[in-house]
C-alpha cells in the first residue's frame, strides 16, 4: 500500500513524504489487514493531513486478487475516515490525466511527472509514487464543502494537507 502527503497551497504543491507499507504475505489476512491498518494510522498520526483521497478499485482478472486488494483498499478508506478526515476517491484514468494529460499513461510516464511536479520528492516505490499522483489530483479535483462568503474568504489562503 502506497501513500504520499503534499501540501497545497493555491496551485502550489510541495511534497511532504511518501512511502508504502507491506504487510507479510506468509501471515493471515485478518494479521496482514491489522498491520495495513495500525501502519496506515502511523501515517496519519505523524504528518497529520487535511483531507485523504484513495484511487478508486478497477476490476482485475484475478478474483481472488482483487478480492484482496478491496480488503486492503477498505483499509485505506477506513483508516482516516476514522481519524476524522474526508475521503475522496478518484477514477486511475482520471489520476493518469492529471497527471501527464493522457488518461492511458504508463506508470514511468507518472514518476516522470512526479519529478516535475515535486522535485524535492524522494518516490521510495511504485506505490509510493502512485498514491502521490492521488494526492496531487485530489488537490486539483478537490471540491471544498460549502462555505458561507465570510468563511471562504477566511480560508482562501490557507494551507490543504493532502495524504
Amino acid at each position: 500500500m502506497g501513500w504520499g502527503v503534499i501540501e497545497s497551497e493555491g496551485t502550489r504543491l510541495s511534497f511532504v513524504a511518501c512511502g508504502s507499507i507491506h504487510s507479510d504475505g506468509e501471515t493471515a489476512l485478518s494479521e496482514r489487514l491489522r498491520y495495513l491498518h495500525q501502519q496506515l494510522s502511523h501515517v496519519i498520526e505523524a504528518h497529520w493531513p487535511h483531507e485523504a483521497a484513495v484511487e478508486e478499485t478497477f476490476v482485475n482478472r484475478d478474483p481472488q486478487g482483487t478480492l484482496k486488494l478491496g480488503q486492503a483498499r477498505g483499509i485505506a478508506l477506513v483508516v482516516p475516515a476514522l481519524a476524522g478526515l474526508t475521503v475522496a476517491e478518484y477514477a486511475a484514468n482520471l489520476v493518469k490525466k492529471t497527471i501527464t494529460g493522457t488518461g492511458h499513461a504508463e506508470k514511468h510516464q507518472i514518476s516522470a511527472m512526479l519529478k516535475i511536479l515535486l522535485p524535492k520528492s524522494h518516490v521510495t516505490s511504485p506505490d509510493a509514487a502512485d498514491a502521490l499522483a492521488v494526492a496531487i489530483t485530489h488537490a486539483h479535483h478537490r471540491r471544498p464543502a460549502r462555505l458561507d462568503a465570510a468563511l471562504a474568504k477566511a480560508v482562501a489562503g490557507t494551507k490543504v494537507r493532502t495524504a
